[in-house]
């Protein structure tokens, strides 16, 4: 009987221990695929945005959130809550990222309708391409003042005008710019009143905000309802637990508990992403 009981310990050990090898293991191979095309990409992003940041830190990164706030919501709510915040938090870094450059992009939109203005009168004022960026470059902040910097390093490396337009328009990744690059090349190629088209680049980007402004302010009411009705149910959980635990406290010992506020979580979060696609209007 000592001899089985020790052979069904053995055995009963080694499963464990090969069953976690495979786990880790896919665990391992799930993490590399993860850094290949999520942290990566984010790193190289961050680079572009002139923010050089390894892809090791940004995993790390999100592994210490994951477990960070998965046991604070652990400790300080229940099960459930504890495994929504470990993954938001996992996944919080690559959405600080994209939201960094969206705000990057919608900056340099707004500098660039004034360096038009400026390219075109320094292009009156007799100036050459170059020598406008030079001077654009050297008078405005940040983001503009750096990817313009970069152009004109560029050129004065030997790289043609044309490819270092075309590498800046990748790096920001804004169509304002995109479209400034195409009609900059046309123009130089083919010749044409460069101050004439930067102005009138300029005065269409300027019309372009204005109407924004426009629908961000019609559709500002959808918006807030949105938000409104996506933390209505937290808010009355958070009230109903308050008043009356006896009630709350059940439900959070049952697993039917647990799925019932999983489903309410999904269904918000579906809610306000169609919410947000109804009233969001692309100009």
């Amino acid at each position: 009987m000592k001899m089985l009981s020790v052979l069904a310990i053995l055995m009963t050990g080694g499963a464990v221990f090969f069953f976690v090898l495979i786990v880790f293991g896919i665990f391992a191979k799930a993490m590399e695929q993860y850094q290949e095309r999520y942290v990566t990409t984010s790193a190289s992003e961050l680079s572009d945005m002139f923010l050089f940041i390894d892809g090791r830190q940004l995993t790390v990164l999100s592994v210490c959130l994951f477990f960070l706030l998965g046991i604070l919501g652990y400790f300080l709510m229940n099960p459930v809550i504890g495994g929504m915040l470990a993954i938001i938090g996992f996944f919080l870094p690559l959405f600080g990222v994209k939201m960094f450059k969206k705000q990057r992009v919608r900056k340099f939109n707004v500098q660039l309708v004034d360096a038009l203005q400026a390219m075109s009168n320094a292009f009156k004022a007799g100036l050459t391409f170059p020598q406008a960026v030079d001077h654009i470059a050297r008078d405005s902040t940040p983001p503009l003042s750096q990817e313009f910097g970069l152009f004109v390093k560029e050129s004065k490396l030997g790289v043609p005008l044309d490819e270092a337009l075309i590498n800046m328009g990748k790096r920001v990744g804004s169509e304002d710019l995109d479209l400034v690059v195409v009609a900059t090349n046309i123009s130089r190629q083919l010749g044409g009143n460069m101050a004439e088209m930067f102005e009138t680049i300029g005065a269409t980007i300027r019309e372009r905000f204005r109407l924004e402004g426009k629908i961000d302010a019609i559709t500002s009411q959808g918006k807030m309802q949105g938000i409104v009705v996506a933390c209505m149910p937290l808010v009355l959980g958070l009230v109903l637990n308050y008043m009356r635990p006896d009630l709350m406290e059940p439900m959070m010992d049952h697993w039917f508990g647990y799925c019932l506020v999983a489903a309410v979580f999904v269904m918000e979060v579906m809610g306000m992403f169609i919410i947000n696609k109804i009233v969001s209007i692309d100009v």
